[in-house]
């Protein structure tokens, strides 16, 4: 401490000089720096609207054979490359979808039995019956009703497609290099149409049971 004299009889002590804080690093010309209310604000709407997307496809996924969903998010990382919509990449997403599509639809016409020795064995639901994949198992298919091909099959089929078609549109990889130039379109769209999908197969679901137990199902 320094100690100082005013007047007589009268000592004022001060403490050392303070030392002002350095100034902030100056903004670069041209931009405008951002309040961390702003900040704060536009995280938050990104977060939830993450959180939103996330609880709709989840949904959704309690329609798809057990994988496909799976598959589809693996494979199209790779697929979509660096970021870049070629003709290539874009006929190879338009690829994978279809064949995502497909099996959606092919394993809800599934079935399965267990055997005598315990085990299940797949087939494919004709009017006739069940056409097991593998023949010469020297097992006995069952000749029962719930194993022809009906009309809740075919519904069950087409909603399933569909449902993945409204998981793998709120990807923006996908809808980039399938409907180029029209993001903002689509983002307004994409507010409420897996919302709808998931309302409209839920109705249809419950309108047309199934007893399926076939490829990718997650329950008996």
């Amino acid at each position: 401490m320094a100690k100082s004299s005013e007047g007589i009889g009268i000592k004022i002590y001060t403490t050392s000089p303070q030392h002002d804080p350095p100034p902030p690093p100056s903004t670069p010309p041209g931009i405008i720096p951002l309040p961390p209310t702003a900040v704060g604000r536009k995280r938050r709407a990104m977060a939830s609207g993450v959180q939103k997307t996330l609880s709709k496809t989840s949904l959704l996924a309690n329609f798809l054979p057990t994988g496909t969903l799976l598959t589809f998010e693996m494979v199209l990382p790779s697929v979509y490359g660096n970021g870049k919509c070629s003709i290539v990449s874009t006929h190879m997403i338009y690829s994978l979808l279809g064949l995502c599509s497909l099996s959606c639809f092919f394993f809800h016409f599934t079935d399965s039995f267990r055997g005598p020795d315990g085990k299940l064995y797949y087939g494919f639901v004709t009017p006739k019956g069940l056409a097991v994949f593998k023949t010469g198992l020297g097992v006995e298919v069952p000749k029962e009703e719930r194993f022809k091909v009906g009309l809740s099959d075919f519904v069950h089929a087409l909603m399933s497609a569909l449902v993945f078609v409204a998981i793998a549109l709120s990807d923006h990889r996908v809808t980039g290099c399938v409907f180029p130039g029209h993001a903002a379109e689509l983002d307004e769209v994409m507010q409420s149409f897996p919302l709808m999908v998931g309302i409209i197969c839920s109705g249809l679901f419950l309108v047309f049971p199934t007893t399926r137990y076939g490829i990718g199902c997650v329950s008996a």
